[in-house]
């Protein structure tokens, strides 16, 4: 696999200004520049390294449909994305609108999630886990066990 792969997860919280440190783990491998964007469908953020991040822009671009409603999802998506680095100390500042998208007050789990790290709020995650359902069924479709 040539893009960083993350897995595992970290609970922490906000300071005061917003600010989020980046687990090292999760840091290292998101690499100097990165992008901060919602996660629709979910009611969570996500963490992409650029190379991810440029898959999903391909992705995008290659769409075969390009009418109102494509032209509005990616309107709604850029608005909601940031580029970002970390300062000395690993952390980056959450913007206010996308704190508000996620539901984050102070409280957060950072989650691995394959090609990117998920940032929820911990009792939207704790109530995302509890709904959840079955994953064996998911995982037997999928041939994983």
């Amino acid at each position: 696999m040539d893009r960083p792969l993350f897995t595992g997860s970290v609970e922490h919280s906000l300071d005061d200004k917003g600010r989020l440190v980046v687990p090292a783990r999760f840091r290292e491998r998101l690499g100097a520049g990165f992008f901060l964007t919602i996660a629709e469908p979910d009611p969570c953020l996500a963490l992409y390294p650029a190379s991810a991040w440029g898959d999903v822009c391909a992705r995008i671009e290659a769409a075969p449909v390009k009418d109102a409603r494509f032209r509005s999802y990616v309107r709604h998506l850029f608005a909601n994305t940031e580029e970002l680095s970390t300062d000395a100390q690993g952390r980056l500042v959450i913007p206010a609108a996308l704190r508000a998208y996620a539901g984050i007050d102070k409280e957060v789990i950072s989650i691995g999630s394959l090609t990117r790290v998920e940032v929820w709020a911990k009792d939207r995650y704790a109530k995302h886990v509890r709904d959840r359902g079955e994953l064996p069924d998911i995982a037997s479709e999928l041939g994983l066990f």
